[in-house]
């Protein structure tokens, strides 16, 4: 009930901006393009965070229908309109000059994003990253990450740190790679990697994508370190449909009386955050009530939806928390570490020693929705004309002692870089990774062993999804109505 009061509310202060224009001879027509439009201007002007950075946004804005629509009709498509209304703003961090929003985005499909979302994507099982050649920054080579068990390329022997250069007998490039990858089947070209050079061996392998549902618990297993049992977890995404294989895991490191965990998300770009409150929640236990996060919308939606996020006991199918009560966490990191992953370590920093080792995160701290053309913008009664749908960013992410707006990510306190000549097996205490981490725990952290040196990344193989790189505040508000 306490959300339909909200969307009521919701209603009424779009009734009141329709309402505005009643007094004016011109009456508001609109179809195909202008319709979405329409849409769009009303979506983002009810959510977005950054209303107020935004003048076409303003509640005053259009002081009759005639004006708004000839506004709408400025645009020439709904992809332009949605970047005309995101905020331009930038920050500087260091020497880099950072969007605000780099994050907010709209499909023209939103079964597909909906399908994301839930873990299901067409993916040939090979997870990757790309990288600039040392010696010529312009050519690129993929990385296997890991493997996804039961696709194509666990069946066609691909391992994790397999090296390619060409895709279909084209190298790979900064300008070509999204093109390249974008097909359901292609051609991988086999090459060698020795941290400087990469040199073709001429094996070339084919790859089909099919429909899959990833779990995104793809390791969990306890370690011996010298006598203590340590909790290895690799999760890979914050997919709400997998909390019940999250929380097994942990009742399994519970069983085993574990001493230590160390949480790889080194490649988890984010997710729900219910599912990262939970995850807090396993880790932790001691803290059920507490403040996590609070939350930052835009000043008309903040008294409605503005939540104070608490760890809790339950996950969201009802079934109780396994939770460790631990002091300390290690989580592993990279640049792909973003969104729901930054939210964990930002969440409970001010709880419990939080030792972060790899390199540095993505810096992502909003959170976005999707917003439907409905009465009230959820899932329920969506406009069948267009299956266009808005994930815009709605709030600001806050810990318990104030501490957000992190553009330029986390910075570890164990600087360890994945050196592509020689990934390591995860999961493997040697992995160059997790042994910085077990080092630590045994107090034998020997900096100068550690790669340090960073090739850059340019994109991955999620990058295709259209929830990459995403949080998303999950809540169902299908069945509300007017």
């Amino acid at each position: 009930m306490k959300f339909l009061k909200y969307f009521a509310l919701l209603l009424l202060s779009m009734s009141m901006f329709t309402s505005c224009f009643e007094d004016n001879d011109d009456v508001l027509r609109i179809s195909g393009v202008q319709e979405i439009n329409d849409f769009i201007w009303k979506g983002m002007n009810a959510f977005y965070v950054y209303k107020a950075d935004v003048a076409d946004l303003a509640n005053d804005r259009f002081s009759s229908n005639k004006e708004y629509g000839d506004f709408l009709n400025s645009f020439s498509s709904p992809e332009a309109i949605f970047e005309g209304l995101r905020t331009q703003e930038t920050v500087t961090v260091g020497s880099e000059q950072i969007k605000v929003d780099d994050f907010s985005f709209m499909v023209d499909d939103y079964i597909a994003l909906e399908q994301a979302l839930d873990g299901i994507t067409r993916n040939n099982g090979m997870e990757f990253g790309l990288a600039r050649y040392p010696n010529n920054a312009s050519n690129v080579f993929g990385y296997v990450r890991y493997i996804l068990p039961g696709t194509d390329a666990e069946t066609k022997g691909i391992e994790r740190g397999v090296i390619f250069n060409t895709i279909d007998g084209t190298q790979i490039t900064e300008q070509n790679f999204r093109q390249l990858l974008a097909p359901d089947t292609y051609t991988i070209g086999l090459a060698t990697f020795d941290g400087n050079d990469v040199t073709p061996t001429g094996t070339s392998i084919s790859l089909t994508k099919t429909q899959y549902t990833e779990n995104p618990v793809f390791l969990a297993k306890t370690l011996d370190v010298d006598g203590n049992p340590v909790g290895y977890l690799m999760y890979n995404e914050f997919t709400g449909d997998f909390d019940a294989q999250l929380n097994t895991a942990f009742g399994q490191f519970a069983s085993d009386n574990v001493t230590d965990l160390i949480l790889d998300l080194r490649y988890n770009g984010g997710g729900s955050v219910i599912t990262a409150i939970d995850l807090s929640s396993m880790i932790t236990g001691q803290f059920n009530g507490r403040i996590f996060t609070t939350e930052e919308w835009n000043v008309d939606r903040q008294e409605q939806f503005g939540d104070t996020n608490r760890f809790d006991n339950q996950i969201r199918t009802g079934a109780g928390i396994n939770s460790l009560n631990l002091n300390r966490v290690y989580v592993l990191t990279t640049r792909s570490s973003a969104s729901a992953s930054e939210l964990v370590i930002n969440g409970l920093d001010p709880y419990i020693n939080v030792i972060q080792v790899g390199s540095t995160t993505r810096g992502k701290f909003q959170a976005s929705r999707t917003i439907y053309d409905s009465n009230n913008f959820g899932r329920n009664g969506a406009n069948t004309g267009h299956t266009y749908a808005l994930q815009p960013l709605v709030l600001r992410s806050i810990n318990s002692v104030g501490f957000t707006d992190y553009f330029g990510g986390f910075t570890p306190e164990i600087e360890v870089a994945e050196d592509f000549s020689n990934l390591g097996i995860l999961g493997d205490p040697n992995e160059p990774l997790l042994k910085a981490a077990i080092d630590n725990i045994l107090g034998n952290r020997s900096p100068s062993q550690y790669n340090t040196l960073e090739l850059e990344i340019i994109g991955e193989s999620k990058m295709s999804k259209p929830n990459y790189l995403r949080m998303y505040k999950d809540t169902d508000f299908s069945e509300l109505q007017k």
